[in-house]
């Protein structure tokens, strides 16, 4: 296990504070209040997309919209808002690894310490309207899980 983890740890093994949060949630029960103490507790910047970030805002807590983090629109009807380098090589980014850290500089990437992440209600679709193919595509989330599997990985 030892050669599995040296192969990714970077020179800095310690627990963060994070300073800068990814939300990107379907489900938005409680993110308001988990939002409010991200600001007010731990003064993290907060990221987010679509209504998850106009919900935040209306409860009067700063958010930037992921679009403006990557300075690219989300697209294609939705399909694509986090599906970026400066999102995913901020959350793949390994500390302390001063590799990882110049590239960082050099494309402009900022660390994401935490991402907040929940997925479309694939199951529930189906058997709401399993008949219907689009819209059992369109439940097909692609960002949740990529963004789930970069934070695992770091």
């Amino acid at each position: 296990m030892t050669k599995v983890l040296s192969a990714v740890q970077g020179a800095v093994m310690d627990v963060i504070k994070p300073t800068r949060v990814l939300i990107s949630v379907y489900d938005k029960e409680g993110i308001v209040e988990f939002a409010k103490f991200l600001h007010s507790q731990a003064s993290c910047e907060i990221l987010s997309t679509g209504g998850t970030a106009q919900k935040i805002r209306d409860a009067g807590v700063p958010c930037k919209d992921v679009s403006e983090h990557t300075g690219s629109p989300e697209c294609l009807d939705g399909r694509v808002k986090t599906l970026h380098p400066k999102i995913h090589g901020g959350i793949l980014a390994v500390r302390g690894n001063e590799k990882h850290e110049n590239d960082m500089k050099d494309i402009g990437i900022g660390q994401i310490d935490m991402t907040v992440v929940n997925l479309y209600p694939f199951e529930a679709a189906v058997a709401r309207d399993g008949d219907n193919f689009s819209t059992c595509v369109e439940n097909i989330d692609i960002g949740g899980p990529s963004m789930l599997r970069s934070t695992a990985k770091n």
